[in-house]
C-alpha cells in the first residue's frame, strides 16, 4: 500500500514536471537564440539547429525550477484535499510520503550536475561548429542587411560594402576600418574586394584580397595607394570561447598540465612572442647598421636574398620592425646569385607575418626608387617582399620550448639588451592577468556547478515542505515561497563567483560564500521537517 502511493504520488509530480520543463523550456530557447540571430544574422535553418544546441543550456535552468513548481503544487494540493492527513491517520510517516519528491529532487540535481559538466558544453561546441561552417554566409548576410560586419570576438575590423555577391566570394565599394581602443588605426577602400575563408581547427581565417585600394592611417597620416592589398584576420569564436563552455576534464588540463590550452591565453601568448621576436629583431638590425654605411643585414626566403640597410631602426607597437631615414634595399636571386634591383626610399617595415611562434617576415617598402640590374629606373608607390625567414642570431635567443616560460618578463629581461619596449610590457602584463582570472574563473566555475547542481535538492525539499504549511492559501503561493530560497542560492552563488574572480578579494572567500547559502538551505530544510514531524 505505501509504495503503491508512493508510487501515485510520484507520478502526479512526474506528470507536473514534465509539462512545466517543455513550456520553460520552449520559452528559454527561443530566448536563448535571439543574440546569435540579431548579432550573426544566422538564417531560417540555422535558427532551428541553434534551438536544439541551446537546449541544455535551456534545462540546466529549467530542470530545478519545473521540479521545485511540480513538488510545491503536487503536495500543497495533497496537503490541501486531507490527503495527507488521511495517510498520517493511518499510520503513515509524513517522511515516507516525501520519498517520492526526494527522488525527483536527487533524479534533477544528478540531471543538472551531468548536463553542466558535460552536455553543455558538448553541444555549445556543435553550435560554434556550426557557425563557423556558415561563417561566410553570416559576414555576405550581415553586409547585405546592414551594409557592413564586425569580425569577431574582438570586433577589431569592421568591413562595409555597397554590394555583396555570395557566389563569387566579392565585395564592391568596400572600406575596411581598423578600431582599436575606440581609435581609428587605419582605413582601406577598395573598387572591389575577394573575400575567402581558411578554416582551423578554433578559429576561421578571412583572407581579403583588396584591388585598387587607398590605405590611410591615424589623423589622415601615411596614406597611399596601391593596385591590391591583402589582409589576413582570424575570424574567433562567434559564441565566446569560455571556461563556462569548458568540460571538467578540460578544466582541469587547462589548469594542471597547460594553460595553453586554453585559446585566449594561447593567442595572447602568441601576440607576446611576436612582440618579443620583433624587438629582437630590431636590436638584431641596428646593431648591425650601426656598424657604418656599407654594413647590410642580411635576409633571404626561398626565392630571394635580401641585403638592406637603414639610418635607423626602431621596434613599432603591432609586431613591426621600422626603417628609416636612407633605406637601402637590393634583392638578388637566390638561386643565380644575380642582382635583381636596388631599391631606395625614405620609410620601410618588416612585419611578423603567419604563425606568430613560427613566423615569417613582409618587408614593406613604401614609394621606393627602384633601381634595376641594366640601369633602368621606376618610381613605385609599394614594393613588398613576403616570406623572408628570420635569422638564426634571433631565433637562437628562444632558448625554452615552453612558449609562456620564454615570453616571462624575466626572461625577455634577459635575452634584450635594451629595456623591454611599453608595448611588450603592456602585453606581459594582459598576459599575466589572463592567467590569473582564468585560473580563478576555473576554481569559481566549478564550485558553481557543484553548489547549484547539490543545491538542487534542498530547494526542492524545501518546496515540499511549504506546499503542506501553506495549504490553506492559494496552491501557487507556496510556489511563489519557495522559490525566495532557490533566489538566495542563486544570489550567493553569482556573488561567490564574483568575489573568486576579484583580485582584491580574500582568498577562498567567494567559494565559502557559495558553500554557506547550500549549507544554510539545508538547515533551513531540516528546520521545515521538523516542525511537519512536529504537528
Amino acid at each position: 500500500m505505501v509504495f503503491t502511493l508512493q508510487r501515485y504520488i510520484f507520478r502526479e509530480t512526474f506528470k507536473v514536471f514534465i509539462v512545466a520543463v517543455v513550456a520553460l523550456t520552449l520559452m528559454l530557447s527561443l530566448g536563448s537564440i535571439l543574440r546569435p540571430v540579431q548579432e550573426h544574422g544566422v538564417g531560417p535553418r540555422q535558427v532551428v539547429h541553434f534551438m536544439g544546441y541551446f537546449l541544455p543550456i535551456a534545462l540546466t535552468f529549467v530542470l530545478p525550477i519545473a521540479a521545485l513548481f511540480a513538488a510545491a503544487l503536487v503536495y500543497g494540493r495533497f496537503a490541501s484535499d486531507n490527503e495527507l492527513d488521511a495517510c498520517k491517520a493511518s499510520g503513515i510517516s509524513l517522511l515516507t510520503l516525501v520519498y517520492p519528491g526526494l527522488a525527483l529532487a536527487i533524479m534533477v540535481a544528478i540531471a543538472n550536475l551531468s548536463l553542466s559538466f558535460h552536455v553543455v558544453p558538448v553541444f555549445v561546441r556543435r553550435a560554434e561548429t556550426a557557425l563557423k561552417a556558415d561563417a561566410k554566409q553570416i559576414l555576405f548576410r550581415n553586409i547585405r542587411r546592414r551594409g557592413y560586419y564586425k569580425l569577431p570576438p574582438d570586433e577589431r575590423y569592421r568591413i562595409y560594402a555597397d554590394q555583396a555577391d555570395v557566389q563569387n566570394n566579392t565585395l564592391s565599394g568596400v572600406v575596411v576600418t581598423e578600431v582599436k581602443n575606440s581609435e581609428i588605426k587605419r582605413i582601406i577602400t577598395a573598387e572591389s574586394a575577394n573575400v575567402n575563408f581558411t578554416p582551423h581547427k578554433i578559429f576561421n581565417e578571412v583572407q581579403i584580397t583588396a584591388h585598387n585600394t587607398y590605405q590611410i592611417g591615424p589623423e589622415g597620416e601615411g596614406g597611399f595607394s596601391a593596385e591590391w592589398l591583402s589582409l589576413a584576420v582570424e575570424f574567433g569564436s562567434l559564441l565566446g570561447d569560455d571556461i563556462k563552455f569548458k568540460k571538467i576534464d578540460e578544466m582541469k588540463r587547462i589548469r594542471d598540465v597547460d594553460l595553453m590550452l586554453f585559446y585566449p591565453i594561447a593567442k595572447l601568448a602568441r601576440q607576446v612572442y611576436a612582440q618579443f621576436t620583433a624587438e629582437l629583431l630590431a636590436e638584431d638590425i641596428a646593431e648591425t647598421i650601426a656598424a657604418g654605411p656599407s654594413s647590410f643585414y642580411k635576409l633571404h626566403s626561398g626565392r630571394r636574398f635580401v641585403e638592406f640597410t637603414a639610418n635607423s631602426c626602431t621596434v613599432g607597437d603591432e609586431k613591426q620592425v621600422l626603417l628609416s631615414g636612407d633605406v637601402v634595399v637590393t634583392e638578388s636571386d637566390a638561386v643565380s646569385k644575380q642582382p635583381i634591383g636596388t631599391l631606395r626610399c625614405t620609410r620601410a617595415q618588416l612585419v611578423i607575418e603567419g604563425d606568430e611562434l613560427a613566423p615569417t617576415l613582409t618587408m614593406d617598402l613604401y614609394n621606393p626608387t627602384l633601381k634595376r640590374a641594366d640601369g633602368s629606373e621606376d618610381l613605385k608607390m609599394r614594393h613588398i617582399i613576403r616570406g623572408l625567414v628570420l635569422p638564426t642570431t634571433v631565433t637562437n635567443k628562444f632558448t625554452s620550448e615552453d612558449v609562456l616560460k620564454t615570453i616571462s618578463p624575466a626572461s625577455t629581461g634577459l635575452a634584450l639588451k635594451r629595456e623591454p619596449s611599453p608595448k611588450l610590457k603592456s602585453l606581459q602584463d594582459e598576459l599575466q592577468k589572463r592567467i590569473w582570472n582564468t585560473l580563478a574563473e576555473i576554481k569559481a566555475e566549478l564550485h558553481t556547478r557543484l553548489v547549484f547542481g547539490i543545491g538542487c535538492i534542498p530547494v526542492i525539499l524545501i518546496g515540499i515542505g511549504l506546499g503542506i504549511i501553506l495549504k490553506g492559501g492559494h496552491l501557487l503561493s507556496a510556489f511563489g515561497v519557495s522559490s525566495v530560497p532557490a533566489a538566495v542560492l542563486i544570489v550567493c552563488i553569482m556573488m561567490g563567483k564574483n568575489i573568486t574572480k576579484n583580485p582584491g578579494a580574500q582568498a577562498g572567500s567567494g567559494i565559502i560564500l557559495m558553500w554557506a547559502a547550500l549549507v544554510f538551505l539545508s538547515l533551513l530544510a531540516v528546520v521545515i521537517y521538523r516542525k511537519l514531524l512536529k504537528n
